[in-house]
């Protein structure tokens, strides 16, 4: 049996195709369009005939049921409690995947409460262990996305899933779904997949072995995560719209697209942040198209908000889509024909939020990173306002430079705190180590 991988840097989600050795293939936790699967099954001349996920997705939107309407069987656990068709699987349930290779489910609670892991294996030898989104490498997932009430009593299942693969060998492959990037995982490596043996000489989480002792250090260890995270569970046990390809994205003309606007929608400009500075169309968001668009996309913008999009002529539109619909944002009105010079040709006016360098840092610094990046190295003064809370956070209306690790997340902070009628906002150009480097002044560690 093969493995191959697939990896989304942006959501920080890994999905697998096995080839199981007699014309067949597997797919375990798709994405949304699993296009690139299906071209390496075509590539090899594999049928794909499972498709498995692992437990319910909180972070994107699962491919398993468009992929069981084009003839693959859909595995998932029967604790899911899908209203789509599928073929449940409880603990200990063994199902033959081809001549030889057998799949055995296993229940592992915690991530999520019907969590279960796949573990492959031929000739009763074990090949692959599956593990979702409950060992990972250097980690284990997080389990508080199911609420605050529960994250207590299902850190001490993931305790005990965790158990489950002690009497496993040590150089068995270990396949998560989450890993770097993903905010459904406590912080750990960057690396995709892993051993068992390594995970046991290296993963502190998974070495403990007191139980009191795990929990208290899980949900240390637990930072905020994205608010499309509480729809996306219910949306993919229910089923997700099915989409063979990618949409096509509409063009706007001008007037169309102020109507747009004065009905209430929003404005997304995903061009590079230095362009948006220059000039774009008023009240709109700054979200440049980068891998990681899509959670930024689901964490700010309300879905049930029609959106319109200003890209630049060489910007990938089909990527866009595809983010877009990846965390269930189906509301994609269209872009701006010509982009925000037919705007300006129209007579329409801009607005405009300068880049600032190092040494013309202004007024309160507000750092929107996340608080374990602050935590790392800030600059001294520095506030933390994390972005996923900017909207809503009080400031005074004097002037404030908005910093991140680049200056895309910053420019976002920027963009939405115009929204609300805050006049005095600039945006560092780069991070913290790019004013360490320009000043000579070493960054703080700490709160």
């Amino acid at each position: 049996m093969r493995v191959h991988a697939f990896v989304d840097e942006g959501l920080g989600h890994s999905s697998y195709v096995l080839d199981l050795g007699d014309g067949t293939a597997a797919v375990v936790d798709p994405p949304r369009f699993p296009a690139d699967h299906e071209r390496l099954a075509d590539t090899h001349g594999l049928r794909l005939a499972w498709t498995l996920d692992t437990h319910s997705h909180a972070d994107y939107v699962t491919g398993s049921p468009a992929l069981a309407d084009r003839g693959s069987v859909f595995i998932a656990p029967a604790a899911s409690n899908l209203a789509t068709a599928h073929r449940a699987v409880i603990d200990g349930q063994h199902v033959a995947l081809a001549t030889g290779v057998q799949l055995t489910a296993l229940a592992t609670p915690g991530h999520t409460p019907d969590h279960h892991a796949y573990l492959v294996g031929s000739e009763g030898r074990p090949l692959a262990l599956f593990t979702g989104g409950s060992l990972m490498v250097g980690a284990v997932g997080r389990t508080d996305l199911c609420g605050p009430e529960l994250a207590e009593p299902l850190a001490h299942e993931m305790f005990r899933s965790l158990r489950r693969f002690d009497d496993l060998p040590d150089d068995l492959a270990v396949c998560p779904t989450h890993g770097a990037g993903s905010f459904c995982s406590a912080p750990g490596a960057t690396e995709r997949t892993t051993t068992l043996g390594r995970e046991r000489a290296t993963n502190r989480l998974f070495a403990i072995r007191d139980e009191t002792a795990f929990v208290e250090e899980l949900l240390e260890g637990f930072g905020t995560f994205p608010t499309y995270f509480s729809r996306l569970p219910e949306l993919n046990r229910l089923g997700p719209r099915r989409y063979d390809t990618i949409p096509f994205l509409p063009k706007l003309g001008v007037v169309e697209f102020d109507r747009h606007l004065e009905t209430g929608g929003i404005v997304i400009d995903v061009r590079p942040i230095a362009r948006f500075a220059a000039g774009h169309v008023p009240g709109s968001v700054s979200n440049a198209l980068r891998p990681v668009f899509a959670s930024w996309l689901g964490w700010l913008i309300d879905p049930s908000r029609p959106v319109v999009f200003v890209l630049d002529p060489d910007q990938d539109r089909g990527e866009l889509v595809r983010q877009c619909l990846d965390v269930g944002h189906e509301r994609i009105t269209g872009e701006l024909d010509g982009g925000i010079d037919a705007w300006t040709g129209s007579g329409r006016g801009i607005a405009t939020i300068p880049l600032t360098a190092p040494y013309e840092i202004e007024g309160t610094v507000v750092d929107v990173r996340q608080a374990n990046e602050y935590i790392g190295g800030h600059l001294p003064g520095a506030w933390n306002v994390e972005l996923g809370s900017i909207a809503t956070a009080v400031l005074s209306d004097a002037m404030v430079t908005l910093m991140c690790g680049h200056g895309e997340r910053a420019m976002t902070a920027a963009s939405l705190l115009t929204r609300r009628g805050h006049r005095h906002v600039r945006v560092l150009d780069g991070g913290p180590e790019t004013w360490a480097a320009a000043t000579g002044q070493p960054l703080l560690a700490g709160q």
